[in-house]
């Protein structure tokens, strides 16, 4: 997979660098992801895990934001997934990506399939998976002197 065939197959698209946009949906990442822990403190154990993967979700779409892309209205959960893993795999390891991957799967499954299939300990991995992503995204945004 490359960015070539990303934009090929219409799951990004180019857009004028923003940084407000990188910082808006950044923002939003750490709102979620202070939510998901709320959330799992009060048991719902399903809904933390969809929002910690939201949490990602954003951070991720801050780095597309970053290099001026955005995903389509196709596929776009995947979209940052495939393009966070082409353009900051140096960065955010191929487990990262696999977890970020494995977590869409699974909120999805949540959202809208079954309900309480959530564990605790499932839970309590994908915010600190969670944690993990949206620091290295941190961290990324902060060479960049965007945050």
């Amino acid at each position: 997979m490359s960015l070539g065939k990303l934009l090929r197959d219409g799951l990004i698209r180019k857009i004028r660098v923003d940084k407000s946009l990188v910082r808006k949906s950044f923002s939003i990442a750490e709102r979620d992801l202070n939510t998901a822990k709320k959330v799992f403190e009060s048991g719902s154990y399903g809904w933390s895990l969809a929002i910690a993967y939201n949490s990602m979700l954003q951070a991720g779409r801050a780095l597309m934001f970053l290099n001026g892309f955005k995903p389509t209205n196709r596929y776009q959960h995947i979209a940052v997934i495939r393009f966070t893993h082409i353009v900051f795999g140096k960065e955010i390891t191929d487990r990262m990506i696999n977890i970020f991957d494995r977590l869409r799967e699974k909120r999805h499954k949540v959202v809208y399939e079954e309900v309480d299939i959530i564990s605790e300990d499932e839970a309590r991995n994908a915010i600190e998976w969670a944690c993990e992503f949206v620091s290295k995204v941190k961290e990324i945004l902060r060479k960049k002197k965007l945050i």
